[in-house]
């Protein structure tokens, strides 16, 4: 899904809850929380009503969230050996992605892509060079929050596989054997061929959206 099909109703619903969050971490007056208060509410009534989220639910999420609201920042490993390409399987759906998953407060982008490999697959990676930074929420299904993925070409070092209690597989496919049934927004087509593109030209530039 392109940026220009994302539905009008998520567009507002995601922009009043920052707009709610960051007024919120502000130091005003009762009734002015009050007001950003009632806007968090509102993107929750907008969620629940395309979706199957319950609004009262949502609404206790939201309050959780504190802060200037900004993207999430998801981060992805391509692990190559000669022809192969690692992909983990993931429990929550079945679907295959390229190890990763949320960057922690205060690390690294680099150190994060390695922890989030060795966590889910086993195996010691070296991020090598960044392939691509990715609007995350430009494909179905699209999550209630914004966020980036950042792509890296990462160097396999050692280890063995070992699935993890995110992951149910772990596996090197070759090139023309890696699955169609990708995990949710986690992976899509584009970053796939994006890593392997870099595989064979690293030379060439980081990809953007």
């Amino acid at each position: 899904m392109e940026s220009d099909q994302i539905p009008a109703w998520l567009k507002w619903a995601r922009e009043i809850q920052a707009i709610a969050q960051t007024g919120r971490s502000m130091k005003l007056i009762l009734i002015k929380i009050q007001r950003y208060q009632r806007l968090s509410e509102i993107a929750a009534e907008i969620f629940s009503a395309h979706t199957t989220l319950e609004a009262d639910s949502l609404i206790e999420y939201f309050g959780n969230q504190i802060g200037y609201a900004t993207p999430r920042v998801d981060v992805r490993a391509a692990v190559f050996r000669p022809g192969e390409l690692l992909l983990v399987q993931e429990r929550i759906d079945g679907g295959w992605t390229l190890p990763g998953g949320w960057a922690d407060v205060g690390e690294r982008p680099s150190y994060a892509v390695e922890r989030e490999a060795w966590e889910e697959t086993g195996f010691r990676v070296q991020a090598k060079r960044l392939i691509g930074a990715y609007d995350a929420n430009r494909q179905d299904p699209l999550d209630v929050f914004h966020a980036y993925k950042l792509l890296f070409l990462c160097d396999l070092l050692g280890g063995n596989p070992r699935p993890s209690s995110e992951t149910s597989a772990v596996r090197f496919f070759t090139f023309d054997q890696i699955p169609t049934n990708f995990s949710g927004e986690r992976t899509q087509r584009r970053h796939i061929e994006d890593a392997i593109s870099v595989y064979y030209n690293q030379e060439s530039p980081v990809k953007f959206d």
